[in-house]
């Protein structure tokens, strides 16, 4: 069964980086090179937010009793199969998940544009995702989500799936 408080606590995860994203996010890829303590702390709450999206999706696949994902990104997927998601969301989280994936191993590859884009156009995409999954799991941080993710983060009573009625 799926823990609707854990759901809407990882959601205010969620939003809290969301927010930290915003308010640290430079115009442009090159101010944001230029500061790197904000580029620092831009992609560290890209990664804690795409984490705590694969963290949703696994707790609500794992209380439905579906096949464990197989990879970061596949949890995804198969709430896209079980219409949870859409389809444009489950492209943008799967391939956010790649830039988590740099993040988190530190691995060179993680240019300021990269950032730049994610903390930008990708934000729309983590709300989306709480949009989504959000209306299914109240609890608790229901205000949290709705002051960060607006009314309709938790408005509606039916669900485009069973699975997210707990």
């Amino acid at each position: 069964m799926v823990d609707r408080d854990l759901v809407a606590s990882k959601l205010g995860e969620l939003a809290e980086h969301v927010a930290r994203v915003r308010s640290r996010r430079k115009a442009t890829a090159e101010d944001l090179r230029r500061d790197r303590d904000a580029l620092d702390l831009v992609a560290f709450n890209l990664m804690l937010a795409v984490q705590a999206c694969a963290d949703v999706a696994s707790h609500v696949i794992a209380g439905e009793g579906w096949p464990p994902p197989p990879s970061l990104g596949a949890p995804f997927e198969r709430l896209r199969e079980h219409d949870i998601i859409s389809a444009p969301v489950c492209e943008a989280l799967a391939r956010a998940v790649g830039l988590r994936n740099l993040i988190a191993h530190g691995y060179a590859g993680v240019r300021p544009e990269m950032v730049h884009a994610a903390a930008t156009t990708g934000l729309a995409d983590l709300e989306a995702f709480a949009r989504d999954v959000g209306p299914g799991c109240r609890g608790k941080s229901e205000r949290a989500l709705q002051s960060e993710f607006g009314d309709h983060a938790h408005t509606s009573s039916s669900c485009r799936s069973a699975a997210r009625c707990p």
